[in-house]
């Protein structure tokens, strides 16, 4: 849907730009418009991706090798799990994915009844030509006579055929009749029924866009214009030719087919005093000339320019996702029981002791460990029952976001997991400004940004931005929470809550005596669920900010296959 709402506003942008062209050459051949038109309407069925796609596959023949790049992997999460998805309300997202269905719906009809509408003048049109006659006429395509009340035209694109009423040469003067012949084997020349069926083509796709209707009226008024003149400029009689016209409309009906072209199309009135005055037609200047070679080469090139310039970059990431990169070596081993889950991240390597499959895949995925969804008890038990150490270096000194990559290839080389991503509505959380405003200071100084453990409970944060406040408070909250604060800056806060272990507890446990691996549990827990603490006042009251229940759709990881890993 996105590209073709951006293909609809460029292909208008661009007929606006033919237009203002129009305006300024209104004094010059009507031909030269004509073909402005066409470039119009031709857009409509060339979308500018197309031109800087083939930029960009000509830009991977001409742009030198280029090495994998740490940098082309998209960062896909700073703070915020990129398998969040901030979506409408579920009301709202139940009705939109119907959507499309409905459109595509909506203009199959379109389509349908301007196609048939058009077929049927065909028939019609054909039905002439079969019961039409030669008529005997010096001219380089077929005549022919029928007795359809038909204005004169030419039928057919590839074999043109001029086809006239019964009795026209009776009903017309000799003079007449060799000016309306000469407008007819101008549309022959300039190929215009061949540009009216690709300007047709445009208007069944659009049929919806009122601009490519009215592209369709100027391309006939031009065209017109620009065959009178071509017979005007041959020496025929001005007076003579608009009368043979007015005859003609006078006796026998306009063409019902715009791909059929007649001689009684576009504004009468304003083609007859046309050709009555007779106006030289300006030649093209120079200034003019270069502007029309400008205007093209900006709307063909300017596109490819940019595909070709972009080529580097597609290349290189496309270079740096295949094959997938991975580590050096690696170590895979069953962790203890009881450990403490430990990380060490650095750019020459991993090491993870005591981690659960899930953390691993969570880790590695950048997702909370609630949306690994799984489909049955065999898989869930490998995912959370025993822990592994992993011990993985590479090559060369690579960023984090490339660790987690080679983190993933690992675990489908070893585990044989495979997944995918999905979407489903579930309860979630929104973050948004409470009525008063935020209460939030900017950082007193540059700082790592992350929040801490208060030492009354809750937490202490430092240059912390709302999608990462989101993201820690989702791995607290039991669900996900979706930033619609729409604050853009980092702040220092403390939010302090009541019913949340703080470390001032575990030391006053440790001084009397309590069993400090108890105190420490029980911090554990309550830092793992705020749900039943006094966080939904607390975090309006100290930050002006609020969590409001709702449901929406959130990406899940889901599980396709895994198996127990694999020797070392």
């Amino acid at each position: 849907m996105t590209g073709v709402l951006n293909h609809l506003w460029q292909s208008t942008l661009f007929a606006a730009v033919a237009g203002l062209l129009t305006l300024l050459l209104r004094r010059n051949r009507a031909r030269t418009r004509y073909w402005l038109w066409l470039a119009a309407s031709v857009k409509f069925l060339v979308p500018f991706s197309l031109l800087v796609d083939a930029g960009s596959r000509l830009g991977w023949r001409i742009a030198p090798a280029i090495g994998q790049s740490d940098q082309s992997f998209t960062m896909e999460q700073v703070f915020l799990a990129p398998a969040l998805a901030i979506a409408a309300p579920p009301a709202v997202q139940h009705a939109q994915s119907y959507l499309p269905a409905l459109l595509l719906a909506a203009w199959l009809a379109g389509f349908s009844i301007v196609v048939f509408r058009w077929w049927r003048e065909w028939r019609r049109i054909r039905a002439a030509l079969r019961g039409a006659t030669p008529f005997h006429l010096d001219t380089p395509i077929q005549a022919m006579s029928s007795p359809a009340l038909l204005e004169p035209g030419v039928f057919g694109v590839l074999r043109p055929v001029l086809l006239l009423p019964d009795g026209i040469a009776e009903r017309l003067m000799p003079e007449q009749l060799k000016a309306i012949v000469a407008h007819e084997l101008c549309h022959v020349r300039y190929h215009d029924n061949l540009a009216a069926a690709v300007h047709m083509l445009a208007e069944a796709l659009f049929w919806f866009h009122p601009l490519v209707w009215w592209i369709g009226k100027r391309l006939v008024d031009e065209r017109e214009r620009g065959c009178d003149e071509e017979v005007l400029r041959l020496g025929n009689e001005p007076s003579i030719y608009a009368e043979g016209i007015l005859k003609v409309c006078e006796l026998y009906l306009e063409s019902p087919l715009t791909c059929v072209a007649g001689i009684a199309g576009s504004n009468l009135r304003k083609r007859i005093r046309g050709i009555m005055q007779h106006p030289a037609a300006r030649k093209l200047d120079s200034g003019r000339k270069l502007l029309l070679v400008m205007a093209g080469t900006l709307a063909v090139a300017g596109p490819v320019a940019i595909g070709v310039l972009n080529a580097p970059q597609i290349r290189a990431q496309s270079q740096a996702t295949s094959p997938a990169p991975a580590f050096e070596v690696a170590s895979i081993r069953a962790g203890q029981e009881k450990s403490r889950p430990t990380r060490r991240v650095n750019p020459a390597g991993i090491e993870y002791t005591g981690f659960t499959l899930r953390m691993l895949i969570s880790e590695a995925y950048s997702v909370i460990g609630f949306s690994v969804s799984n489909a049955d008890s065999r898989t869930r038990d490998l995912l959370d029952r025993g822990t592994f150490d992993i011990v993985a270096k590479t090559d060369r000194e690579v960023p984090k976001e490339q660790l987690m990559r080679m983190l993933q290839t690992l675990l489908a080389d070893r585990f044989k997991l495979t997944v995918h991503r999905e979407s489903k509505a579930e309860p979630v959380y929104k973050l948004v400004v409470a009525a008063n405003g935020p209460k939030l200071q900017k950082p007193a100084a540059e700082a790592e940004p992350g929040c801490a453990l208060g030492g009354e409970g809750g937490a202490v944060c430092r240059n912390m931005t709302m999608p990462a406040f989101s993201s820690y408070l989702t791995d607290r909250m039991g669900r996900v929470v979706l930033d619609q604060t729409g604050l853009k800056e980092a702040y220092d806060f403390t939010l302090k809550l009541d019913g949340v272990p703080g470390l001032n507890q575990v030391r006053e446990a440790m001084a009397s005596g309590t069993d400090p691996g108890e105190a420490k549990r029980a911090l554990a827990a309550g830092m793992r669920n705020w749900s039943s603490s006094s966080i939904f006042s607390d975090i309006q009251k100290q930050l002006g900010l609020k969590l409001e229940a709702d449901k929406a759709p959130v990406d899940h990881l889901v599980i396709d296959h895994i198996e127990k890993p694999s020797e070392n």
